[in-house]
């Protein structure tokens, strides 16, 4: 969610009209939607599981739970601020760096807890995972733009909110 507008981090199976073309990332502001639940998983090619702990500087992926494409950026412009595109993209088996993001936790803590203010900085590019007032008027009238900025802003603090938690287990 993000912290500042309670919005939620959304996708549905719409493309971008502009940009790569890929399915749209937005925010969104209900609560009980299912186009906003997002499974946290590894990198690719780690020996990190599903329910180990998240410190603080761990790279993972957000696989959309109902589309099942990654949350993904790359050098595309968003299309409402000009800022950089966050898109999704693949599929279950087809994942790239593309779809790496840093969890970067704020304040005190060192694992990634519901909750825990976080920045999500993306690897490829260095953008963090940002949102902010403006809002699309017509596909997705109402929702607001999801994009990447490259420096960090008050606009770009997340909190892991609704969802299903497993238990944390330490990784050795």
């Amino acid at each position: 969610m993000h912290e500042r507008t309670k919005f939620r981090l959304h996708s549905h199976d719409v493309p971008y009209g502009s940009g790569s073309g890929q399915q749209s990332v937005t925010g969104f502001p209900n609560v009980d939607d299912a186009n906003s639940y997002w499974i946290v998983r590894p990198q690719l090619e780690t020996s990190a599981r599903q329910g180990d702990s998240i410190p603080s500087g761990t790279i993972v992926r957000f696989q959309h739970m109902k589309t099942r494409k990654w949350l993904h950026s790359h050098l595309h412009a968003s299309p409402i601020s000009g800022n950089q595109e966050i898109s999704c993209f693949g599929g279950e088996h087809e994942s790239d760096t593309g779809d790496h993001w840093r969890v970067m936790i704020e304040g005190s803590g060192k694992t990634w807890k519901q909750d825990q203010r976080v920045r999500l900085q993306h690897v490829d590019t260095g953008a963090y995972l940002h949102s902010h007032d403006k809002k699309y008027q017509r596909i997705a009238g109402g929702q607001q733009e999801v994009c990447g900025v490259r420096d960090k802003r008050a606009d770009n603090v997340w909190l892991a909110a609704e969802g299903v938690y497993l238990p944390v287990t330490e990784t050795k």
